[in-house]
């Protein structure tokens, strides 16, 4: 049973989480947070939160894109290979493009998410400048 402060946080992570997978500002939850197509915007152009603080503050973006990337590529071999009669150039071929393609649209929302894990931590480490808006 979570006790009224872990609740509280856990809402707020929540909240956070439903505004990066709109692309929107973690903190205001107005301001976009991309600026163009996976470009992430320097702040928020509504309260003005900092949204690329340091150099290689996507790596984590980078690495949540990969797994799923890895993860749905052996979905898509699994089934291309039991589901389909399909010869190997045919196979690699759409197997290829499904999945470069899903890697290509996933890029931004696990942008997104990363910001909202970045400033969510922040929050509850209780950084001063972390000021979340209903």
């Amino acid at each position: 049973m979570l006790d009224a402060g872990e609740s509280r946080m856990l809402r707020w992570r929540l909240l956070f989480l439903r505004r990066a997978l709109r692309k929107q500002c973690p903190q205001c939850g107005r301001g976009p947070l991309f600026r163009g197509f996976a470009r992430l915007a320097e702040k928020c152009s509504v309260c003005e939160l900092v949204l690329r603080r340091e150099s290689g503050s996507q790596t984590g973006a980078m690495y949540l894109s990969a797994a799923v990337s890895e993860v749905f590529a052996a979905l898509v071999a699994l089934a291309l290979f039991f589901a389909t009669d399909w010869s190997v150039p045919v196979a690699l071929s759409v197997g290829v493009v499904l999945v470069v393609a899903v890697s290509y649209l996933f890029l931004p929302v696990a942008m997104a998410v990363w910001v909202s894990v970045e400033y969510g931590t922040d929050y509850s480490n209780g950084e001063s400048w972390a000021k979340p808006r209903e």
